[in-house]
């Protein structure tokens, strides 16, 4: 897979379309930002990573700013991905992550909101709450302990580890996609087919969590990451031919 990252950077560089590179970006900044209620349609990704502008049509609903700005961040956010993805994860990366993903968003405006930076109030994912802010620097220091402390890391610790990340909810908000961009960068570091989780999955890929994280059944997200895999493999068979 060192292959892999190695052919995403140069494409990244070569700025041209119709490649792994180009493709990875749509899929992922449509179907990451849709799971968590973006509004724009893939084709209306495609044109504005193209374009960098959007084309609506008339009767379209109006399109929020926030989803036409966290677009365009996720697409920087993939770059910087790529340039750090053989470095250790820490939690200045993955804040990182976070603010490349919220900066210029109307969250930014909020002064309880921080941008880089962990969550300063209390939330909930799907009626659970999660780590309370005064806990969240200990459990993820706690967490990246855990995780380095593994002498090889395999696909079921990765998963793992996002699930745990997950669980904590670190940010006020962007978990989800910092933690899907997490998955991705450890992927290609520990020579793992990485993978996008698809919207089409996303309830699946909802339940994966909860019974992992409440039951310890680490089956059934297992099983959609592995359904993930095997459509990202499917690309780099279509576009580099590697098997």
């Amino acid at each position: 897979m060192s292959d892999i990252l190695n052919i995403l950077r140069e494409q990244m560089e070569m700025g041209l379309k119709g490649n792994l590179y180009y493709v990875t970006q749509i899929n992922f900044a449509y179907n990451t930002n849709h799971m968590e209620g973006s509004a724009l349609t893939e084709a209306q990704t495609r044109y504005i990573y193209e374009t960098n502008t959007l084309v609506t049509e008339e009767g379209d609903s109006p399109t929020k700013i926030d989803d036409i700005i966290e677009t365009l961040n996720h697409f920087k956010l993939v770059d910087y991905m790529l340039k750090v993805a053989e470095e250790p994860l820490s939690e200045t990366m993955i804040k990182e992550f976070h603010k490349i993903l919220k900066t210029g968003t109307s969250d930014e405006k909020k002064s309880w909101f921080k941008v880089g930076d962990y969550k300063s109030l209390a939330n909930e994912v799907g009626g659970t709450m999660t780590s309370a802010p005064e806990h969240v620097a200990s459990e993820m220091r706690n967490l990246l302990n855990w995780y380095h402390s593994l002498k090889d890391v395999t696909f079921e610790n990765i998963v793992k580890f996002h699930s745990d990340f997950e669980k904590i909810h670190a940010f006020q908000d962007g978990n989800g996609r910092v933690g899907r961009i997490i998955l991705f960068k450890e992927c290609l570091k520990n020579n793992i087919v990485p993978f996008i989780i698809l919207d089409e999955d996303k309830f699946f890929y909802y339940r994966g969590l909860q019974e992992y994280q409440t039951g310890g059944e680490k089956g059934y997200l297992l099983d959609i990451c592995l359904n993930a895999q095997e459509q990202y493999q499917k690309l780099i068979d279509k576009f580099i031919g590697q098997n």
